[in-house]
């Protein structure tokens, strides 16, 4: 079937008008950027913008307020204001006056827009249009993505700098990209630590935000973080096996790493018997189900919450400013495959392509569900208590820990799978306030401190850039309410349960998305791929 897939979606995207066309990553065909916004996605920015009568969830950590009046002038955020106490008239007198446009908040909690630190666009193998990522993620609430990489180079920054300008329907794009990355790098090895200094250079003047790193052996590690330090490029590395052993999250952290993505290398700094994992005789890297079963039995390898290594690792990150953006959503299958594979979003909101890429394989990246087993689910259980425990350990301390999805893979759909993390989150330990930070604070100040530069995004407060979402339910009390579906719940009224929440509306730069209009854009997506592809889609 996935055979077929492929060969008719080729003939669909074969039979679009034509326009530049880019690869998802250095191993991925072709796929389409988003069209230009068309006229009436999308209201504004106005002159003078006023919500009103919120209850707003600032993005710092501190306890919501309301009701206020939020004003907006053009792009950005000019007056946050009290206009009365809860339970009683709001005072007229306070308020702001006239407004060009009104949004009427009065029952409704305001965030600032969620910020995903871990994303991938897509691909021609599974989701080949931009525009159905994009609509997936602002209609989730989040306004600000890191590409890691959304695609390849000429692609992410093409993308990057059409949805700065707001020419797309799309968050706000950091661009990070892995090493030999761009077209004039296809042809060429980087052996040496000179080599990687002058790639890093040259994707710098292209206009890249960052590097996304692998675990390479130290010298190149060294000349990449250097440079990329010097050229005010950020960092984040997933330290995968095959280096973890000469790099590990210590190493990297030590040479100046900004951010540990997953899980890999944290564990293997904290080994109290062994130097490396102690692999099956049998393990082989490209067989995707040793690779990911076997990764989970890490948890017993390590003394664990509150011996000696564990609180060193711990002081040290803290010293270093190293970020966390852990990641816990994408691998969440491991410890329940069944559920996920059958989580309630995928009818109605995953593309019959991207489902064929999740479908058990050999060859598409997750599809590892080879022969899943009860011991293999038991390990991950195990394995996430540990890590949990070491992200909630390190937030406690003072660290600054964010949300990233990696959705794409693992039966993880982009946006929902952003509001999974924050659930997850929630498990790990934290508070909903110290969620709701990670997810938009201390994801805008990973972003911005490699620049040496203040958030532009991320707290609601007078001065930063409009970037907001409203909400008709609380999502402190449950953060499912900020799924794009909702959350369940049983209508007393009529005995029957029914959908409430979803995110209302998506600001970003002052202009205003009717989220639950974008989802339903990304539906019709699903049907119109549906119908192309006749029997062949399957659930």
């Amino acid at each position: 079937m996935r055979v077929a897939i492929l060969s008719i979606l080729a003939l669909l995207c074969a039979s679009l008008p034509t326009s530049p066309v880019f690869s998802q990553d250095e191993t991925e065909p072709q796929m389409i950027p988003a069209p230009d916004r068309p006229a009436g996605e999308g209201e504004g920015p106005f002159e003078r913008l006023i919500i009103r009568g919120a209850t707003l969830i600032d993005g710092s950590g501190a306890p919501p307020i309301g009701p206020v009046d939020i004003v907006v002038e053009g792009n950005r955020i000019a007056e946050v204001k009290s206009v009365g106490y809860p339970g009683l008239p709001i005072d007229a007198d306070s308020r702001p006056g006239d407004a060009t446009r009104e949004i009427d908040a009065h029952g409704s909690w305001v965030l600032p827009g969620l910020v995903d630190m871990h994303t991938h666009t897509g691909g021609s193998s599974k989701a080949p249009h931009a525009e159905y990522t994009y609509k997936l993620w602002m209609g989730h609430g989040i306004t600000a993505v890191r590409g890691v990489p959304s695609g390849k180079l000429e692609f992410s920054l093409a993308e990057k700098s059409r949805s700065a300008r707001n020419e797309i329907t799309a968050p706000r794009i950091f661009s990070y990209h892995t090493l030999g990355s761009g077209e004039d790098y296809e042809d060429v090895q980087i052996l040496t630590p000179d080599d990687a200094k002058e790639w890093v250079r040259y994707v710098a003047r292209k206009g890249a935000d960052g590097l996304k790193l692998g675990s390479h052996r130290p010298a190149i590690m060294q000349a990449l973080l250097e440079e990329a330090m010097k050229q005010g490029l950020g960092s984040t590395a997933h330290l995968g096996q095959m280096g973890v052993a000469q790099m590990n999250a210590r190493d990297a952290a030590r040479l100046g790493l900004g951010t540990v993505t997953h899980y890999y290398g944290l564990f293997e700094a904290m080994y109290e018997k062994h130097d490396v994992q102690p692999w099956p005789v049998d393990m082989n890297y490209n067989n995707e189900q040793h690779r990911f079963g076997q990764v989970a039995r890490q948890w017993n390898l390590i003394a664990g919450r509150g011996s000696q290594k564990w609180e060193a690792l711990l002081d040290e990150f803290l010293e270093l400013g190293l970020t966390l953006d852990p990641t816990f959503g994408i691998y969440s299958a491991g410890r329940d495959v069944s559920r996920m594979r059958n989580a309630d979003w995928h009818r109605e909101y995953t593309l019959p392509t991207q489902w064929d890429f999740y479908t058990p394989n050999r060859e598409s990246h997750g599809a590892y569900w080879f022969d899943w087993t009860t011991e293999d689910e038991v390990a991950w259980r195990n394995f996430y208590r540990v890590w949990m425990q070491f992200v909630n350990d390190y937030k406690n301390r003072g660290g600054r820990v964010t949300v990233g999805s990696d959705s794409g893979f693992i039966y993880q759909l982009y946006g929902f799978g952003t509001i999974l993390e924050l659930e997850m989150l929630r498990e790990a330990g934290f508070h909903p306030l110290e969620v709701i930070r990670s997810a938009t604070m201390y994801g805008a100040e990973a972003l911005h401190l490699p620049k040496n530069q203040e958030i532009r995004f991320g707290v609601v407060r007078p001065g930063l850039l409009a970037d907001l979402i409203v909400v008709d339910e609380n999502p402190l009390a449950n953060l499912k309410v900020l799924y794009g579906h909702g959350a369940v719940r049983l209508n007393d009224q009529t005995g029957k349960p029914e959908r409430v929440g979803g995110v209302r509306l998506t600001i970003k730069d002052g202009i205003v998305y009717d989220a639950r209009q974008l989802l339903a854009d990304v539906r019709s997506m699903v049907e119109q791929q549906k119908s192309d592809l006749g029997s062949l889609q399957q659930y």
